[in-house]
């Protein structure tokens, strides 16, 4: 293969090869042009070439193989050298020839300026092109940029780049010397991977899991969950059998159960679903729990009122067309139980991501299994418990 064959047409050479000649093609590239090629071929032909690439890449190229599993933890799996490094007593004419000398010019962004190998500043191409010749790059560099470091975690990472929008960052070591770059697209892409694999992974679905994953695999990576949300629906069970005499008595009630437990379900996904986009967008980091919570918690008891009032006159109805004891305090019930559980809904759909991510684990996992059996536990108890205190 041509080595000046440019990224774009080394795309269209690989869509037409067949998977295993694709992937000798691409063992021999960089990580990062590998991860750009395949997120530019048909989702069917990226996977077969993909399982190719895992097979042909070195035990030791630990780089390429974290690409292609999509499980890069540190900024140094991503990084890629630095396709301009010059020192900044050097005049804007001599990085003009620097850039014309180039191989491949379009990768370079900035010229990082350094002083005895260290980087002390960034310098844009505009800058360059206006400057004049005989100026330095310190005289125009932009001093002391943001740069990362290679053992910097990428889930860190992503939280910077959210207010910090690059084409690429520099890479640094403890001595401050450039040990390569880091493309801002593969950190967005990153964050657009977390969003769009948090709706799957509240219910047990792994993040690695495609359309095109074997079925013994999606089986292997989702049946564990189906196990907790079992045991778990259990203790729901449990609490609704300790009533079970106020549901013989008050058969009206267990009409009502679902709508509760359905009403307080979804209060908690949408306390979930704020609390999870703020802990993936950083967003949680200078933002207080306690005003979170009381903002879900307002929420809560404006919601559950609202639904509660006509939840509480369709029990009232239900309650008198069946000859049920005590309508009218069966649909105070309701009122104060749909109140109680979108309260309580909110402050566990606050918690729940909170409280996984505080034990190290991911916040997203299967945080809807067990949101849903805190919201079925507290609902469903407290309507059963008031209609026991109230009615009998």
């Amino acid at each position: 293969m041509p080595q000046s064959l440019g990224i774009t047409e080394l795309v269209e050479t690989v869509r037409n090869e067949t998977p295993l000649d694709a992937a000798e093609i691409l063992v021999k590239l960089p990580p990062d042009e590998i991860q750009f090629i395949l997120s530019r071929l048909p989702a069917e032909q990226a996977a077969a070439v993909a399982s190719h690439l895992a097979e042909s890449a070195a035990p030791e190229d630990a780089a390429t193989k974290a690409v292609l599993s999509g499980i890069e933890e540190t900024i140094g799996e991503l990084m890629t050298p630095a396709p301009a490094i010059l020192p900044a007593a050097n005049t804007v004419a001599e990085a003009l020839a620097f850039l014309v000398k180039s191989m491949d010019i379009s990768e370079i962004s900035y010229i990082f300026a350094t002083d005895e190998q260290r980087l002390v500043g960034i310098v844009g191409m505009r800058d360059l092109l206006l400057a004049k010749p005989s100026e330095t790059l310190a005289g125009i560099m932009l001093r002391n940029p943001f740069s990362f470091r290679a053992d910097t975690p990428v889930s860190e990472a992503v939280d910077e780049v959210l207010y910090r929008h690059y084409p690429m960052y520099p890479v640094v070591d403890e001595q401050q010397h450039v040990v390569g770059v880091v493309h801002g697209w593969k950190l967005y892409e990153r964050i657009a991977s977390e969003l769009s694999g948090q709706a799957g992974t509240q219910y047990g679905v792994a993040k690695e899991e495609q359309i095109n994953t074997s079925v013994f695999a999606a089986f292997r990576m989702r049946h564990p969950w189906l196990q907790v949300n079992l045991i778990t629906a259990f203790a729901a069970a449990f609490v609704v059998g300790m009533f079970e005499d106020t549901i013989t008595q008050v058969v009206a009630l267990a009409a009502f159960l679902p709508v509760l437990a359905g009403q307080s379900g979804n209060t908690g996904c949408q306390a979930l679903a704020i609390t999870l986009r703020g802990i993936t967008l950083g967003q949680m980091r200078n933002y207080p729990v306690s005003r979170l919570l009381r903002k879900e918690i307002l929420l809560g008891a404006l919601n559950g009122a609202l639904v509660g009032v006509i939840a509480g006159i369709a029990m009232f109805g239900y309650a008198v067309a069946t000859g049920s004891l005590q309508p009218v305090l069966l649909g105070l019930v309701i009122f104060i139980a749909m109140i109680g559980a979108c309260v309580g809904s909110g402050i566990f759909g606050v918690m729940v991501p909170l409280v996984l991510k505080r034990f190290g684990a991911d916040p997203a996992t299967a945080s809807s299994i067990f949101l849903t059996t805190f919201t079925d536990i507290i609902g469903m108890g407290l309507m059963l418990f008031l209609a026991t205190l109230v009615i009998l």
